[in-house]
């Protein structure tokens, strides 16, 4: 199985964990036991343990983030999925300094195109997009390594 496809899983698995915490805000250790049972990797696993805490911790600053671009539109308004899949993009922007941006937002369109509404994955890529060109703007985009792809690219094309 190729490493994108696990990686999706887990996303969703993610997905699914923060769903449940946001409806009860407590006791998600045992959901995340109970979904991630089945995952044998423990890269993944470090992974989805990672970003779901870092979304707990930081959801007040992703919110913000999140506020900042849907100006004149309340943030109770928002499905809750495309809340947690932009909390969950907007994370791995920030805090996961190898995993390349445009595969942080290609995954948040394509989860929200199969768990929450026809227009989500629109929203999310324009959030997410607008929030990317804000921090490669202000030099804060921490990616090293393949999280460049972009910079890669054009060193490539310039070699031709």
């Amino acid at each position: 199985m190729a490493q994108v496809f696990k990686r999706r899983i887990i996303r969703e698995k993610v997905l699914q964990i923060l769903y449940a915490y946001e409806m009860n805000h407590e006791g998600h250790k045992a959901t995340v036991q109970s979904l991630l049972e089945g995952v044998d990797d423990e890269t993944d696993k470090e992974f989805a343990d990672e970003l779901i805490s870092r979304v707990i911790k930081f959801s007040s600053e992703l919110d913000k983030k999140i506020q900042e671009r849907v100006a004149n539109w309340e943030m109770n308004r928002i499905a809750l999925i495309d809340k947690i899949l932009l909390r969950m993009g907007i994370c791995e922007l920030l805090y996961f300094p190898d995993i390349p941006p445009k595969v942080s937002i290609n995954e948040s369109i394509e989860i929200a195109k199969e768990y929450s509404t026809a227009r989500s994955g629109k929203f999310i890529n324009g959030i997410l997009d607008a929030i990317l060109s804000e921090l490669k703007k202000s030099g804060t985009l921490n990616k090293s390594g393949r999280g460049l792809v972009e910079e890669t690219i054009s060193k490539i094309d310039t070699k031709k």
